[in-house]
């Protein structure tokens, strides 16, 4: 008694679960057509393919090789999450707003130059401690990092999502622009973009004339009553180079930089220096600057007598090590060498 009556009402039901599934379909390839209704199903298929016609085609995976091998990504990233001050202006750059970012270097977590471009980006530690619950939380489809900083935390974050490293702050922060671009998947605009900087390099060297044989110091105020100076191997020196501008002879050298006391003060002297300070909370960097240019050595360099001496942004010239910031770096070298 109980089969019989329920079978038909079981049989009723399959066939609304077949018309349903036919109706609500889509039209998809691997539905199986109700008997009688091969017209409506070609229609649907029809539209469907329509539909999907006028969508914009995928990207397809891309692999990158990088600082700790090679990672492929599915498609264009929309969740970038960015562990480097330069990868951070190359993004921005490339027209990818990242939803995750690390702090800038010094008291502010963002620099002044990209605040306006940098709304709602959440920060996520600083390079050298990124938070991986906060990394997590954003969902990124790519991080983007620098080995030198977090080589350690690598397969943390390749289990979160496709992981790209620089190799390191390089003093040619354009080989750093190139692999960025590349993971953004967007190689060509990144071309585009190297070339707009040469023509912005070119464009200099031509105003300055004579001006490129000008020897330029480099300084950064440090703290403990020491400053740096910056050599060929860093952001601003690779720039300098770039443009053919010459170096005092004690900073002629192809390395990165070294940490001096007054008593190498007369290491400073040169054409035109340009230094920076890079503010740390409590003020020391800060107070060591006024310390240093107190100082009777200080006074007798050649560079401060002849009023050459230019405070200029340490985010632009140092921290940041990105392409708007290389940009604007020109500037400030077109500004103040032809003035």
């Amino acid at each position: 008694m109980f089969r019989k009556t329920t079978f038909p009402v079981v049989a009723i039901l399959l066939s609304l679960a077949l018309i349903l599934s036919a109706c609500g379909s889509g039209g998809a390839s691997n539905t199986v057509p109700v008997a009688g209704s091969e017209k409506t199903g070609g229609a649907a298929a029809a539209g469907a393919q329509n539909q999907q016609a006028k969508q914009p085609e995928a990207s397809k995976p891309y692999t990158v090789k990088h600082a700790m091998g090679e990672t492929t990504v599915k498609g264009d990233p929309k969740r970038v999450v960015v562990l480097g001050n330069d990868a951070v202006e190359a993004a921005l750059a490339l027209g990818i707003k990242p939803v995750g970012m690390v702090k800038a270097w010094g008291v502010q977590p963002m620099y002044d130059h990209l605040k306006d471009k940098l709304d709602g980006v959440q920060i996520v530690g600083d390079e050298n401690q990124p938070n991986m619950e906060a990394i997590v939380a954003l969902k990124p489809d790519l991080i983007i990092g620098i080995k030198l900083r977090q080589e350690k935390i690598y397969d943390q974050l390749s289990a979160i999502a496709p992981t790209i490293f620089s190799e390191r702050t390089n003093s040619d922060s354009l080989i750093n622009f190139k692999l960025y671009a590349e993971a953004l998947n967007k190689k060509e605009e990144g071309d585009k973009k190297l070339a707009e900087f040469d023509k912005h390099v070119k464009e200099l060297q031509q105003k300055l004339g004579d001006k490129v044989n000008t020897k330029v110091s480099l300084v950064r105020f440090y703290v403990a009553d020491k400053v740096r100076v910056y050599y060929q191997d860093t952001f601003a020196g690779g720039i300098l180079k770039k443009v053919g501008l010459k170096r005092p002879a004690a900073q002629d050298k192809e390395t990165f930089a070294d940490i001096i006391s007054r008593e190498r003060m007369p290491e400073l002297d040169g054409d035109i220096m340009f230094y920076f300070t890079l503010e740390d909370e409590k003020g020391e960097t800060t107070k060591n600057e006024k310390l240093w240019q107190e100082d009777p050595l200080w006074k007798n360099l050649d560079v401060v007598k002849k009023g050459k001496t230019i405070k200029v942004n340490d985010g632009i010239w140092n921290s940041s090590g990105g392409i708007l910031s290389a940009h604007l770096l020109l500037d400030d070298l077109e500004k103040y060498l032809l003035k």
